[in-house]
């Protein structure tokens, strides 16, 4: 089947949204005879891809539709279950692509939650009203706070491990660890108990951060996000309306105003290409806020965002993404330039956040990616990015004077829209080596040839006329022919060398651990737990320790 990312509330078949003053409530509600995909039923709450998409969107239009909104109440619809997490049924009947992409995208929605947060001072409260397990206790985990209701019988739980055989999802174990600083030890006996850990010692072992009797939860939620929201970002202006996107989807692939992707399918590559406005039509605050979700720089994050959740999912044979622009590099630097004079506007911070968070899904996206730089390229500033996120960069080297192609540095560069490890991409090209770094400071806003470009280290090969097709060929041909899993792991290990976040540890243990965990017989054999879960028979391991 085809998923499409995009939906808006009037679809929502799992949410309910609500506003009252700076706070709006997200109750989950989840409809059990509406999965994305057939032969499975949603209950207690627990979730599949369309109702985490439906959660993104939401997230997406509180951040740039409801400025006046400081806290986000997640919170449950049903009672005495808050969540019960990823739908175990559909993970047994999915592809292992199918559960790994579900798996980032989940992981993906919930760091948007925490960027937010750290960036926008959009913060966050889930409302355990009872049982939370698995992916739902990961969903709390992602707020900046989680309230349990103490009833006696509401528990937390990661429960994984001794039902299912698997990971507790890469997010939960990390987040436990890495944000919440909960004892090993603690951890280890959380992890192997399915029933999970309810009221006071769930507070005692930092797994919540309140426990509140039944007759005083709703009001003591209300009464904390009321107080979160005061210090969190909530503006009293008008909100931008998120436009549906205007685009074409057919067999060559998925086109849109500024972003245009085409496939070739015998060759398993998708190119991208990245187009600008053909001049600069906003200078003023004002008319960036009159343009809205037509300013350039959110309009393309969200053109590239679909494209790349679209392909992602739906074309898994792509292998290889080309990168190309076609534009003028001096338009690109000068709306960078906006960006960053208006960054404390709340909406040109949420658009540079947008853009932050969508070019972070380049760098744990498990494709191989070649820029390619030629004449009419404008891989300058923000677009320059997208060759920093790549693992090989070719520009073509011909004398500016005869059309050849320039690369151009912006302040953009420098910090604005980092990695998921917290580095610019430049630093962790180069290792946040000083030196390397003031001199790159030292070109911004100066046309680099492709000479140039190849001795500062922003390009791999720098190819004459002569040699550049052949040079292309051969780079695109060799890289399609090697192993997809090989290339999965090579890949993310070289993105994130030298240094280390939470976030990152989340996507390279997605990457390995959760790869391989979910093929092992001991979860998805013929006996294996996520095969049997339900069934009424025990499963059967294979006990050796590998």
């Amino acid at each position: 089947m085809t998923v499409d990312y995009q939906t808006d509330p009037s679809r929502y078949k799992h949410w309910r949204v609500s506003y009252d003053g700076p706070v709006a409530t997200l109750a989950m509600d989840v409809q059990e005879e509406g999965g994305i995909q057939p032969g499975y039923k949603l209950k207690l709450n627990s979730y599949d891809l369309g109702v985490d998409i439906e959660l993104q969107d939401a997230l997406q239009r509180i951040r740039f539709e409801h400025p006046e909104v400081g806290c986000v109440v997640l919170a449950s619809a049903k009672n005495r279950v808050f969540c019960s997490g990823a739908n175990i049924y559909m993970l047994g009947l999915s592809t292992h692509a199918w559960k790994v992409n579900f798996c980032k995208f989940t992981n993906e929605t919930r760091n948007g939650i925490e960027d937010s947060s750290e960036h926008s001072g959009l913060k966050s409260i889930a409302a355990c009203n009872g049982s939370t397990a698995g992916g739902g206790y990961e969903l709390a985990l992602a707020c900046d706070e989680i309230v349990l209701v103490d009833d006696r019988s509401s528990a937390v739980s990661l429960p994984e491990v001794p039902l299912l055989g698997v990971l507790p999802g890469t997010g939960g174990l990390t987040r436990l660890t890495d944000k919440r600083k909960v004892r090993r030890d603690h951890a280890d006996f959380f992890c192997t108990v399915p029933d999970g850990i309810q009221g006071q010692r769930a507070k005692d072992w930092k797994l919540v951060d309140e426990i509140v009797k039944p007759q005083q939860f709703n009001e003591s939620i209300r009464k904390r996000a009321t107080e979160l929201a005061a210090h969190g970002r909530s503006v009293q202006a008008a909100g931008i309306a998120l436009t549906p996107l205007q685009r074409i989807i057919d067999a060559d692939g998925c086109h849109y105003q500024y972003v245009d992707v085409r496939i070739d399918r015998s060759a398993r590559v998708a190119t991208f290409t990245i187009r600008p406005p053909a001049q600069v039509t906003e200078s003023t605050l004002e008319q960036i806020i009159a343009a809205g979700a037509n300013w350039w720089p959110l309009q393309m994050s969200r053109e590239l965002d679909d494209a790349i959740l679209s392909l992602r999912t739906n074309e898994l044979d792509l292998g290889l993404w080309l990168w190309k622009t076609s534009g003028n590099p001096d338009t690109v630097v000068a709306i960078d330039n906006l960006v960053l004079k208006h960054r404390d506007h709340w909406f040109v911070r949420e658009v540079l956040g947008m853009m932050r968070r969508t070019f972070a899904r380049l760098d744990v996206s498990s494709r191989s990616m070649y820029t390619i730089v030629e004449p009419g390229s404008c891989f300058a500033g923000s677009l320059l990015e997208l060759a920093l996120a790549s693992d090989r960069v070719y520009m073509l080297d011909v004398p500016v004077g005869d059309g050849g192609p320039t690369l151009t540095l912006s302040e953009a560069n420098f910090g604005a829209m980092p990695m998921v490890n917290r580095l610019s991409r430049l630093e962790a090209r180069f290792y946040q080596s000083s030196e390397s770094l003031q001199l790159l400071r030292s070109k911004i806003g100066i046309p680099l040839t492709a000479r140039v470009a190849s001795d500062l280290g922003l390009v791999t090969f720098a190819p004459d006329d002569l040699d550049w097709a052949d040079e292309l060929r051969q780079a695109i041909e060799g890289r399609t022919s090697l192993s997809p899993d090989a290339l999965t792991g090579l890949e993310a290990n070289l993105r994130f060398g030298g240094h280390e976040t939470m976030e990152s540890r989340i996507f390279a243990r997605l990457s390995a651990w959760q790869n391989w965990i979910f093929i092992r017989p001991n979860a998805v054999g013929p006996t294996g737990a996520l095969t049997v879960y339900g069934t009424g028979t025990r499963a059967k391991f294979d006990n050796q320790r590998v």
